[in-house]
Parts: C-alpha cells; sequence; structure tokens
C-alpha cells in the first residue's frame, strides 16, 4: 500500500539536499523541476483527491475520479504552469519548499484553455498562477474536484 504521509518531511529533505548542493556550488542551479515535480503533484493530488492515477504521459488527463471524471494534473514551483490540451477538468498545486502545497485551481479546464496564453512553439500555452486564481473565485463547489477530508 502506498502512503503519501511522508511525502511533506521527504520534500522538505530534498530541498535541504538542494540548499546544501547550492552552498558548494553557488553558481549552479539545483532546482528540482520536471518529471519530479511532476510526478510529486500527481501522487499528492491522487491521494488528496482520492483520483485514479493513469500510466504517465498521457494526453489530456492524468487522473480519473471514483465517478469517472477526467483530471489533468499540474504542480509548479513557479508562477505559472502550461498546457497541451483543453482538459475537462483542471488542478493545479503549488509546491512549497517546505513539503506542503497551495490548490492555485480546481475545477472545469475549459476557463482556463480559454484564458490561457496563445500556442507556443513547444505546443504548450502558459497560465500564470495570478490568472488561475482569479479564475477559480468563479468556480462553484459542486464544480470542484471534492478533497478527501
Amino acid at each position: 500500500m502506498k502512503t503519501t504521509e511522508q511525502i511533506p518531511e521527504l520534500v522538505r529533505a530534498l530541498y535541504r539536499t538542494v540548499a546544501e548542493f547550492h552552498k558548494l556550488f553557488p553558481d549552479r542551479p539545483f532546482t528540482p523541476d520536471g518529471h519530479l515535480v511532476g510526478s510529486l503533484g500527481e501522487v499528492i493530488v491522487a491521494h488528496d483527491y482520492n483520483l485514479k492515477l493513469l500510466p504517465p504521459s498521457r494526453e489530456g488527463y492524468d487522473a480519473l475520479t471514483a465517478d469517472g471524471k477526467r483530471v489533468e494534473i499540474k504542480i509548479t514551483q513557479g508562477t505559472r504552469v502550461a498546457l497541451r490540451n483543453r482538459p475537462d477538468y483542471l488542478l493545479v498545486l503549488k509546491l512549497r519548499a517546505d513539503g506542503t502545497v497551495e490548490e492555485a485551481y480546481n475545477g472545469p479546464g475549459a476557463e482556463p484553455w480559454a484564458q490561457s496564453c496563445k500556442m507556443q512553439k513547444n505546443g504548450q500555452r502558459p497560465i500564470s498562477l495570478g490568472k488561475l486564481k482569479v479564475l477559480m473565485k468563479s468556480v462553484t463547489e459542486e464544480s470542484k474536484i471534492k478533497k478527501n477530508l
């Protein structure tokens, strides 16, 4: 059985290690990114929202709710995320160095897709967490993916 209660401490340990590397080599970036942060976000969200994760790199969505809703999961340490497709539902989190997360957006994906920037050469459409937080204000409770209590 997988447990996610260890995630905050493991993330704190990771960032302590990153800080040590930075002390030794201050001119090099050691920010965890890419697949590591994405996978962390997916397991955190799957646990916190009782979602079934699908195999990695699935186009358009990462998980399913118990009633079959398709959910795209995004997590960032920065100020924006990028979308490749219009998601049915979108959950966006901000990962903090202490291992905790902040929900930036939880709801239908149509409006974030419509409000995201134009398609870039890499096939992605960026959207800022600030814009997502504004959009989140208009999402009804019934439209959100329910979080475990």
